[in-house]
């Protein structure tokens, strides 16, 4: 075989499918997100980001980034290792408090992403737990399929949110057969919002342990940010909360938040806790700053749901499609992965507005997308740019609109 021949006959296959990746080289200023320039070969220009997972702009904060400085300059730059040999600093002591106080929980455990977290955590109480089940949400993210995949433990998939499947896998088992029901609260691509109450209800009935994601909801649901099993009150009911810091929170890192018992479980036994070296003392400095202000601040979020309540309703009225959801996610369809690699290419060298094509295998086909990201710190006039945008490329494009178009 010619290897690099193979390497470029399958990159091209993407590219001939609309489905390649291109990264965007953007830098990011302090104090102007979402604002950023973007340079390429064309040069360098200032460009406006709509798909940016840092739902508050809690990257900028300026408690962040001054915790940050303060510990660099306190304890220096790396954590000096694995947590196990010399790379636990008080810094992930702290955190970890404020984490398990954040999901009103006993104890919880840092890792080195959500990924990661969930692909441990997951993967070991699988695997540890004798003859354990494992029913997972038909969405769930790649990295919990990983993780569920790693244990080699007998696995189920329930239909999305679909909870007469999820207790019809349930009833088929014994009830002292330890069982694991692994979702979402918010799934990132649509949206939507998994019925976590139900959820639990069965779980109780069952004899079964709940392990929820809520990468995309901690910090943006909820009186202190604690998500949407805080929101609706069933945070105590959850066996496992999973978490990142790297959204809402605005730095990096991954989470689970649980019994003592479970968390020191996972700490004991988890290689891909034990063998990874700890974040840095600033990024865990940084986190327990953004966690403790969006504890008692409510702005950031209240000024999220307005404007993604604004870019809804322009949306709606120019007839644009969009999945209607509860969350802050807004997936703007375009159903052809040529198209949508072409509107957002334009998006960015006409209008200076950064959205990245959402095509497969990140969706199935045919549900290719814009997954808009609006934030407390997009202004009006951001909102009416992007608008007209959209309008001008699917009228370009001839794409169909919603029939409530006013114009």
């Amino acid at each position: 075989m010619n290897y690099q021949n193979f390497f470029s006959a399958e990159l091209a296959k993407l590219r001939n499918d609309g489905n390649y990746r291109v990264f965007a080289d953007l830098e990011r200023h302090r104090g102007q997100y979402p604002q950023a320039t973007n340079r390429s070969g064309k040069g360098a220009r200032e460009v406006t980001i709509w798909c940016s997972n840092d739902y508050l702009g809690m990257g900028q904060h300026p408690s962040v980034l001054d915790a940050m400085h303060e510990a660099i300059d306190t304890v220096g730059a790396g954590a000096g290792g694995t947590r196990n040999i010399s790379g636990t600093t008080h810094h992930h002591v702290l955190l970890e408090a404020e984490l398990a106080d954040l999901h009103g929980k006993e104890a919880a455990l840092l890792f080195t992403s959500g990924y990661v977290s969930n692909w441990a955590a997951l993967g070991t109480l699988a695997a540890k737990i004798p003859d354990c089940l494992v029913l997972s949400d038909a969405l769930n993210h790649a990295s919990m399929i990983e993780g569920i995949r790693h244990s080699k433990a007998e696995r189920k998939i329930w239909r999305h949110n679909d909870l007469e499947h999820l207790e019809e896998l349930l009833a088929a088992e014994p009830l002292e057969r330890p069982k694991l029901i692994a979702f979402e609260s918010v799934y990132s691509m649509d949206g939507d919002i998994a019925p976590i109450k139900e959820i639990c209800d069965l779980a109780d009935k069952y004899n079964a342990m709940t392990y929820l994601d809520e990468v995309h909801a901690v910090g943006m649901y909820g009186p202190r940010g604690g998500g949407i099993a805080e929101r609706e009150g069933l945070m105590d009911r959850l066996t496992v909360i999973e978490g990142t810091l790297g959204k809402a929170f605005g730095v990096v890192g991954g989470y689970i938040a649980a019994s003592a018992a479970l968390v020191d479980f996972v700490r004991s036994f988890a290689s891909g806790f034990i063998f990874t070296t700890a974040l840095p003392p600033a990024v865990a400095a940084g986190a327990c700053a953004s966690i403790r202000h969006l504890k008692s601040s409510s702005v950031e979020r209240e000024g999220q749901q307005a404007n993604v309540a604004l870019v809804r309703a322009e949306l709606d009225r120019i007839g644009i499609p969009h999945i209607e959801n509860p969350s802050h996610i807004i997936p703007v369809m375009v159903g052809d992965p040529v198209k949508c690699k072409y509107i957002s290419d334009i998006l960015m060298d006409k209008f200076g507005i950064y959205i990245q094509p959402i095509n497969y295998p990140t969706v199935p086909k045919g549900t290719e997308r814009l997954r808009i990201t609006p934030s407390p710190v997009h202004s009006e006039a951001d909102i009416k740019h992007l608008v007209c945008a959209l309008g001008e490329l699917w009228s370009h494009c001839q794409l169909a609109r919603m029939p409530q178009a006013a114009e």
